[in-house]
């Protein structure tokens, strides 16, 4: 983890920059997983290795917290695993871009509800159109899209509204990282009877990419954020994470060799534009942006 001394020599808007780049990275290595243990398994590896680093870094207090409190971070748990399950099956039958910024409109859309500033709107429109472009639902006949994709995405889009609420709740209920780190917890319990099947296929190789997507996508950009928030405003901090699109899709092109259509960049470009608008303008920067953890298949 990086550490308090590194912080303060960085400037907090890269320390944000280097948890995207990671959270995206990490996806794209994920991607690369899907295919041989499937979306289950690949989670379920990489929320036990995360768990395990976070528990051990966290110490979360287990006494003293109100029934509430447990039930709000078993919600959250819930919400997390479900999150990263939805994400990676789409990551099996898309572009990291293109499931990237479909799953983005989730807490956009939560942000302009809780705006309801008329610029949030028109942004959210043009949102909208950018993921009409980037689906290629425009271009491509209805009966070859990929339907099962693009909806696995927006739920998992939908969960990370879901995932941003109840982290603010989380957060209010539980001291900095303890909640996240039993909210981990339940989501491991949660998903790994689905994943656990793939485990003979746990290979040395399939063991070391585990522990890569955890530390890519979990351990370095939770701590990264932490430390970048101490310094930065929530709207400085959402508008960064509006970059997460792009990120994504040049995750993809170095990692996978995907490439997108220049209607499903300018797609992209729209829903970047439109995040920037409504996260960048919205008092506060967005819904609970405060807590760790706010990247893009979290």
């Amino acid at each position: 983890m990086p550490t308090p001394g590194f912080s303060s020599r960085v400037p907090a808007p890269l320390l944000v920059l280097l948890a995207v780049v990671s959270v995206q990275f990490g996806g794209a290595l994920a991607a690369t997983l899907v295919p041989t243990i499937g979306a289950a398994g690949s989670v379920t590896l990489r929320l036990l290795i995360s768990t395990v680093i976070l528990l051990a870094v966290a110490r979360p207090r287990l006494r003293g917290h109100s029934r509430a409190a447990w039930s709000t971070v078993a919600l959250f748990g819930l919400a997390l695993g479900a999150m990263n399950w939805s994400f990676y099956a789409s990551l099996g039958r898309l572009p990291i871009g293109v499931a990237v910024t479909i799953e983005f409109l989730g807490p956009l859309v939560l942000t302009m509800a809780l705006s309801r500033r008329a610029a949030d709107i028109v942004a959210v429109g043009g949102a909208a159109v950018g993921v009409l472009l980037i689906s290629r639902a425009l271009n491509v006949p209805f009966d070859q899209l990929d339907l099962a994709g693009l909806g696995l995405a927006a739920l998992a889009g939908v969960l990370w509204a879901a995932y941003i609420l109840l982290s603010k709740r989380t957060g209010a209920a539980f001291s900095r990282l303890d909640g996240l780190a039993l909210a981990m917890v339940v989501a491991t319990v949660v998903v790994t009877p689905f994943g656990w099947g793939s485990m003979p296929l746990w290979t040395g190789g399939v063991l070391l990419k585990g522990l890569g997507i955890a530390v890519l996508s979990s351990v370095l950009p939770y701590s990264l954020e932490l430390l970048a928030l101490r310094r930065l405003s929530p709207r400085v901090f959402g508008v960064l994470l509006s970059l997460e699109p792009a990120v994504a899709a040049l995750a993809g092109l170095i990692v996978l060799d995907q490439r997108l259509t220049t209607w499903q960049v300018t797609g992209m470009v729209l829903v970047v534009a439109a995040s920037v608008v409504v996260m960048g303008t919205t008092r506060g920067g967005g819904p609970a942006l405060e807590e760790p953890g706010a990247t893009a298949g979290a």
